[in-house]
């Protein structure tokens, strides 16, 4: 195949898509995610669950709903999170799933 007949990825997909990886490269935002990915959760039920400051944890919603992976909605006062892109949701799913099937290779040696 000639150079001109390869397909390419515009410089804005891979720019999202490497968004995306980061926002994957971080534990803090992968129990995260997977949490949400569970449920719809205030700032102070992930705090708790996930055993962090609420500062911490706005710090991370922020940076996730910065890049569309999180939304939330207001009701009164309180603030409550869930996921916003099933595919992400799908490719964290999916790396678990790696893991776990890593992790079992990995006790068979």
């Amino acid at each position: 195949m000639k150079t001109h007949e390869h397909l390419f990825l515009t410089a804005d997909t891979v720019d999202a898509v490497a968004q995306t990886f980061k926002a994957l490269a971080d534990p803090t935002r992968i129990r995260l995610l997977y949490l949400l990915s569970q449920e719809e959760c205030s700032v102070g039920h992930i705090a708790e669950v996930l055993d962090l400051s609420q500062s911490a944890v706005s710090h991370q919603l922020g940076f996730l709903r910065n890049i569309r992976l999180v939304k939330h909605r207001r009701d009164g006062n309180m603030l409550y999170y869930s996921c916003d892109d099933e595919h992400v949701i799908s490719l964290l799913n999916q790396a678990i799933r790696h893991a776990e099937h890593q992790k079992g290779a990995d006790s068979h040696d």
